[in-house]
């Protein structure tokens, strides 16, 4: 199989980075900007609501990214130089590459607790109205904080382990 070119790899790339900008991006503004605003500026039930209608918008294009991550990432993997198989780690390029796709793992299935379980959840209980148990919203809103926190922190690991592939 011949090497992709020059033009091909750049928008690959591009891709690469444009989907991490993308999804790092809306994680950074949740959970530095919009958290701490509506926490002071909102009740409860409407802060669940805001972050429920966010999240629903926000969901779709944060699984689009992390598809575009994976095929780019796959492609860009499969090019390397540095790459000498599956699980390796002979040198510290390979170390950071495996430690970075463990995150990337766990950060898919702390999204996939947001999408598939809390986020449903808050609506199902916003749908009660007047009749939400605030310790339940209180809970329920601890949960997708610490979720998106816990994806924030994970996200930054990411880009640390990417730069230490980088320099190697």
């Amino acid at each position: 199989m011949s090497e992709p070119s020059t033009p091909v790899l750049a928008v690959i790339f591009w891709l690469h980075i444009l989907a991490t900008v993308t999804w790092i991006g809306s994680l950074a503004a949740i959970n530095l900007l919009f958290l701490p605003a509506s926490t002071r500026s909102l009740k409860l039930p409407d802060q669940l609501s805001l972050i429920s209608a966010l999240q629903k918008r926000l969901e779709p294009i944060a699984w689009f990214c992390m598809g575009i991550l994976l095929v780019t990432g796959l492609f860009q993997l499969s090019t390397s130089p540095h790459y000498d198989g599956f699980l390796s780690i002979s040198t510290q390029w390979s170390v950071a590459i495996l430690v970075k796709h463990g995150l990337a793992v766990v950060m898919v299935v702390v999204s996939a607790i947001q999408t598939w379980e809390v986020l449903p959840a808050m609506q199902r209980i916003l749908l009660k109205k007047d009749r939400a148990d605030e310790a339940e919203l209180a809970s329920l809103q601890k949960r997708e904080t610490l979720l998106l926190r816990i994806n924030l922190l994970l996200s930054a690991l990411i880009l640390g382990a990417t730069a230490l592939a980088r320099v190697s």
